[in-house]
Order: C-alpha cells, then sequence, then structure tokens
C-alpha cells in the first residue's frame, strides 16, 4: 500500500489539527476558565430529546414536555425549534460548578456542539470562537498552516455579524494578490448551533 493511500484529505488535516489544539490548549484551561462555556451565559446549547431527557431528569413522554415547554411551564432555560432543544442562560444540567467538569464527558450523552466549540472543521475551513478566553487565534493560525504544510497560506475572515466568529481558509500562495483578505463568509455549522450569539 502506497503512502498516498494514508495521506489525509484537506478537512481531515484541518480537522485534526483543530481536534490537536483543543486537547492541548482549550481542555487544559476549562478548569481554571473564568467564563465557562457550560454556564450557557452568552452560548446557547442544541440538545436532542434524549440529551434533555437525561440532562433534565425527566420521566414525562416528549409530548407531555414539549405541551409544558409551549404553555410556559417548562423549564424556563429550554427553547424547542424544529425538532431540537436550545438551552440558554442557566448552567448546562451536567456540568458540575463545584468541581467545574463536565459528567458526560466522554460519552455518546455530550453534545455535539460541546465537543466542536470553539474550533472546529466546516466544510473545507475552520471556525475559531474567539468568545473561548483560551483560544489564541495566532497560535492556532500557526498550528493550521504547519497542518496543511508549505505552499499555503491561512486566510482569516470574520463574520460581518458575528466578528468573535472567524472562518480560517487555506489558499494556495499563488491564489494570494494583494490586499486580498480571501475566505467565505463564516456559516454557523448545523451541528453546532451552541455557537450562536444571544442577546446582541
Amino acid at each position: 500500500m502506497t503512502k498516498r493511500a494514508f495521506r489525509l484529505s484537506r478537512p481531515e488535516q484541518l480537522a485534526q489539527a483543530a481536534a490537536d489544539y483543543q486537547a492541548a490548549s482549550v481542555i487544559p484551561h476549562c478548569p481554571s476558565c473564568t467564563q465557562p462555556c457550560c454556564r450557557l451565559d452568552a452560548l446557547v446549547l442544541e440538545l436532542n430529546w434524549k440529551q434533555v431527557k437525561v440532562f433534565w431528569q425527566l420521566r414525562e413522554s416528549r409530548a407531555a414536555f414539549d405541551q409544558r415547554l409551549a404553555t410556559g411551564t417548562g423549564p424556563e432555560e429550554i427553547r424547542a425549534m424544529d425538532g431540537h432543544y436550545f438551552a440558554h442562560r442557566k448552567p448546562c444540567p451536567v456540568y458540575d460548578l463545584t468541581q467545574r467538569t463536565c459528567r458526560v464527558y466522554g460519552q455518546d450523552l455530550k453534545p455535539v456542539g460541546c465537543t466542536d466549540f470553539p474550533v472546529y472543521e466546516n466544510q473545507g475551513s475552520v471556525i475559531a470562537d474567539l468568545r473561548c478566553e483560551a483560544v489564541d487565534l495566532a497560535v492556532f493560525v500557526r498550528r493550521l498552516a504547519s497542518a496543511v504544510g508549505p505552499g499555503f497560506r491561512i486566510v482569516q475572515s470574520p463574520d460581518a455579524d458575528f466578528p468573535f466568529l472567524v472562518t480560517l481558509s487555506v489558499k494556495r500562495e499563488t491564489d494570494a494578490t494583494p490586499g486580498s483578505h480571501g475566505g467565505d463568509r463564516p456559516r454557523f455549522h448545523p451541528r453546532s448551533r451552541k455557537q450562536r450569539k444571544v442577546g446582541s
């Protein structure tokens, strides 16, 4: 089998670089973070029904719970939309405020948005959410540049409406034009609505 068979695709390279940065720089910072994302003060966490039922220790049916939400008698921090649930303004129930750890970390129940935040691959680019105090954009860009190798550059494109969301795109050096910023406008990843900004 040739070396080519083991070569990662560009999205896989970026996803691996993002995961490596998370492991090396973000996760070790969590216990000392001054603004834990799990408190959901500024972030919105997308959940499925199983997660809601387990996290909030519900015994009722989904239909009964949805009815309570519709009538304003359900948990005030949860909203339902398009078959999903969104929690905001209160700490996630599985976040241990004393130990500052997640009780479902490493389990299948852990929301995908939690795994993605604050850096993740999205359609061939990487999104960096600067609301996380552990993210050093300059260091992360250098890590991405090292991952893709020579002959390419990393282009930073802050979102026009949510400038704390920065898309990092890979461009060939020959694609650059003087003064060009390149890149596409950041899009929220469909799996990571946790990254949405609320209240501004």
